[in-house]
């Protein structure tokens, strides 16, 4: 999925810049354009360990599941904690960008989910691991 979903994030990325910089000015743009970079690198992030994990087994698939979302999700507050001691951050142009951002990304996975990429997500069964 992160392969399918890579080429869309730096056009997102320069819209939300474009769209904060017609709103706001350059400092509303930037930050615009660092919460949708956020949003996809957290895809990537996820998509990533989730790969990596499914590999090892379902037990570690499912940890990294639930302990990477509260591990992404605390490094996502820091960043926005150091960017808020900037001058040109606007916490409100980052949150307004993230916010449909996320939702159009989720709206993309599930597509590629209902889609042909769902046939594929498959997890073997032990039978079939075992050579």
């Amino acid at each position: 999925m992160v392969r399918r979903a890579m080429p869309f994030g730096p056009p997102a990325v320069l819209l939300g810049f474009a769209i904060g910089s017609a709103a706001g000015g350059w400092g509303v743009g930037w930050s615009a354009a660092i919460g949708v970079a956020i949003v996809v690198l957290n895809f990537v992030a996820n998509g990533l360990s989730l790969a990596r994990a499914a590999r090892i087994s379902l037990a570690a698939y499912s940890a990294v599941a639930m302990g990477g979302f509260v591990v992404r999700l605390g490094i996502i507050v820091a960043i926005m904690a150091v960017l808020n001691r900037f001058a040109f951050f606007s916490p409100l142009a980052f949150g307004l960008a993230v916010v449909p951002a996320t939702i159009l990304l989720l709206g993309f996975e599930m597509k590629l989910v209902a889609g042909p990429l769902g046939r594929e997500l498959v997890l073997p069964t032990n039978e079939e691991r075992t050579p």
